[in-house]
């Protein structure tokens, strides 16, 4: 069984949300890359240093139920709140506000925005 650690991401400049924790747990491991492009840098550093299993959520999908982290790039309405309305953490690389039709559901527990590679601090425990 693989071992899992925990995570802290911070906001990047002009971000909102967090410091939002991330760690993945059997059978909610996978660390879902959402942006339409292969698996993004910060999915593949997050899975790296949790443990967890980063996966091209976009072109493969990823049920809500196993995801331990989202990272999408979405400066718009709808993958910024669909996850976090799944309980899912969410983080954005674009600095985004909660917004849209979604927006009670968008909360600094399941998200934070504007994340660069830098705004992710592992956790010795």
């Amino acid at each position: 069984m693989p071992e899992y650690k925990k995570i802290v991401i911070e906001a990047g400049p002009g971000g909102w949300g967090g410091p939002m924790t991330v760690e993945p747990k059997p059978g909610r491991e996978l660390i879902a890359s959402i942006t339409g492009g292969g698996i993004h840098p910060i999915a593949h550093k997050i899975a790296e240093l949790t443990g967890g299993k980063a996966v091209d959520g976009f072109r493969g999908g990823a049920p809500f139920d196993q995801i331990a982290c989202a990272v999408i790039d979405c400066g718009g309405t709808a993958r910024v709140g669909v996850y976090p309305m799944k309980k899912v953490p969410t983080l954005d690389i674009y600095p985004t506000k909660p917004a849209g039709p979604l927006f009670r559901f968008i909360t600094p527990e399941y998200f934070v925005s504007g994340v660069r590679l830098e705004d992710l601090e592992k956790l010795n425990s």
